[in-house]
């Protein structure tokens, strides 16, 4: 196998991996998320009963905010991610840059901007919010200066967008956060590049991106063979 779903534990079996990206595949497609005893356990012996909770409290997330209004669940999804601790690429997964799943965000406890975006985005879909309605956002951080991502969410496809960030807990229209410049933005359907948070043109689609390629691939490239 070519990948490591988990790369400071490269002698993963193929089972437990597969385990691994069968769990996500379901989280991308499903209702809800399930989460498999024997994944469970697997995550409790490699990274101990911490990360076991925090995916306990993912479920537990998932099942609250399933029938809640949806400010209530942005909210909650975005200051439940928001909570593991921001760590560089280089320094977690030993890449320049990795898009990691949701399932490896919680069970190490950490991530960057990319891997909060998408675990936001991956969840708020499980809980039944449309994916018209949310766009993963590339954006430049003004404060930073440096590229930044975001999850931005539209109640309306012309309406201005709530931002959900790791940056902060508080979720604020795109109007009160002139410290970020839109870059591109994409969702399961298409990719957009965005002159402001309400002006943006279909480009393609996400498959474009080469992370999100390889973050999909590895969700379903071993259910295949």
């Amino acid at each position: 196998m070519r990948f490591s779903m988990f790369p400071a534990t490269r002698s993963s079996s193929r089972l437990s991996l597969l385990l691994l990206l069968t769990l996500l595949l379901v989280v991308s497609v499903a209702d809800a998320i399930q989460l498999d005893d024997q994944l469970m356990n697997w995550v409790l012996i490699q990274h101990g009963p911490a990360a076991q909770q925090r995916l306990k409290d993912w479920q537990r997330l998932n099942n609250l905010i399933e029938k809640a209004p949806v400010d209530r669940q942005l909210e909650l999804v975005n200051r439940f991610f928001n909570r593991a601790e921001f760590v560089d690429d280089i320094d977690h997964w030993g890449k320049e840059d990795y898009w990691a799943t949701p399932v490896e965000l919680l069970a190490t406890n950490g991530g960057d901007c990319e891997d909060f975006a998408i675990a936001k985005y991956l969840t708020l879909k499980a809980a039944g919010v449309p994916d018209e309605q949310l766009r993963v956002v590339y954006v430049k951080s003004l404060v930073l200066d440096q590229a930044h991502m975001i999850l931005a969410w539209y109640q309306t496809p012309d309406a201005e967008p709530l931002i959900l960030d790791n940056l902060i807990n508080e979720i604020k229209p795109a109007s009160q956060r002139t410290d970020l410049e839109p870059v591109y933005s994409f969702n399961g359907e298409g990719l957009w590049r965005n002159k402001s948070a309400r002006e943006r043109a279909r480009i393609g689609t996400a498959n474009e991106l080469e992370r999100w390629r390889d973050l999909n691939q590895r969700l379903i490239e071993p259910l295949q063979q």
